[in-house]
């Protein structure tokens, strides 16, 4: 390991002399006269400057660490000393540990990688049993969420018409929440005896997953007022049941791009607003960044797409139980485990899988 160049998982290479340079260019950058005047361009370079300088950082703790740890391994074999072995044994662990989270890290350098996210599940045609597929998938990732420490809200929720729900969007807050779910974009297929068929016959159900990062308030997002369409009605919960007697939950048609978001959850008019325009931006940010690259498949394509052929991970509870990424061609055997939120190894496999093949 050097100080300019280091491996840090197969396929990944963090150069120190390269992020160092780039560091002492950001300090110049800040220490110039009339710097602070333009707080729009002060934003993102202090931003880059705080991120960098703690990967740089925990890159150099890293390397010490395992310095320390090679001299004391190389000491504790001279002297046979079994009790100093146990412990570095139990370092190395836990370094290892460190160095595979730092790896995974390096791959969330993205433009939006570090913002919260905003998750959006769909269910696919088949009434019932999709919707309740995607109130499972609901729960998955609401688990995952806990999981990490980060912490969500509902933004709007639509309840299936006999169980399950037809929608959901919700936030996901925390470090690198969108950087992570990301991976997650698609659609999710379950196979199972069907809870809602008493022929007790083998069914497939779809759902699609839609991820977008929420954007920071300095981000500008063209949207003018006579381009969109507000309307206010009263928001229902399941079987008609009101959430309040006033007219609080928000729609918002944005007419150049078709573009429709709802919020209903807040009892506040206006909140519900607030919370419909900030999915709206980070719609129309995504909806821009798909038209450069028309090789990316448009996050607003019809429902007709959540089926067979399109789908990045299958759920299979009969005749077997394992859940298969398609992308990764990984099979993990527990399925309880990843429908409580275990997904881990697949978000972490399709970055690793993402950074080493350069996509």
């Amino acid at each position: 390991m050097t100080s300019a160049t280091a491996s840090i998982k197969s396929g990944i290479i963090f150069d120190l002399s390269t992020k160092e340079n780039r560091l002492q260019e950001l300090e110049s950058l800040i220490a110039q006269d009339g710097f602070w005047d333009n707080p729009e361009q002060t934003k993102p370079l202090l931003k880059e400057r705080t991120v960098l300088a703690a990967k740089i950082d925990r890159f150099r703790g890293l390397t010490s660490d395992v310095e320390d740890n090679a001299l004391l391994l190389e000491m504790a074999l001279e002297e046979d000393d079994e009790a100093t072995l146990a412990e570095i044994s139990a370092h190395l662990k836990e370094l290892s540990r460190d160095i595979e989270s730092f790896s995974l890290s390096l791959m969330l350098d993205g433009e939006n990688d570090a913002n919260n996210a905003i998750v959006s599940i769909n269910a696919g045609a088949g009434g019932t049993e999709a919707q309740d597929w995607a109130e499972m998938l609901f729960r998955m990732y609401a688990r995952w969420v806990e999981r990490k420490g980060y912490r969500s809200e509902i933004i709007d929720l639509q309840p299936g018409d006999e169980a399950g729900i037809k929608s959901v969007t919700f936030t996901a807050v925390g470090e690198n929440a969108y950087g992570y779910l990301k991976a997650e974009k698609g659609v999710h297929r379950l196979v199972r005896i069907s809870p809602f068929n008493a022929s007790g016959k083998r069914h497939t159900s779809f759902a699609s997953v839609f991820v977008y990062p929420e954007l920071d308030q300095e981000i500008d997002i063209d949207i003018e007022e006579k381009d969109l369409r507000i309307d206010v009605f009263r928001a229902s919960g399941a079987g008609g049941q009101h959430v309040n007697k006033t007219s609080s939950a928000v729609r918002i048609t944005h007419h150049p791009t078709g573009i429709v978001v709802q919020c209903q959850q807040e009892k506040s008019q206006h909140r519900n607003r607030d919370l419909a325009m900030k999915v709206l931006k980070a719609r129309l940010h995504d909806h821009e960044k798909q038209k450069q690259d028309e090789a990316l498949q448009k996050i607003h394509d019809s429902k007709s797409d959540i089926a067979w052929g399109s789908q990045i991970r299958s759920y299979v509870l009969h005749p077997y139980q394992m859940v298969k990424d398609h992308r990764l061609n990984k099979d993990v055997g527990n399925v309880n485990e990843v429908l409580d939120g275990g997904l881990d190894p697949f978000i972490e496999g399709w970055l690793l899988w993402k950074g080493q093949a350069g996509h």
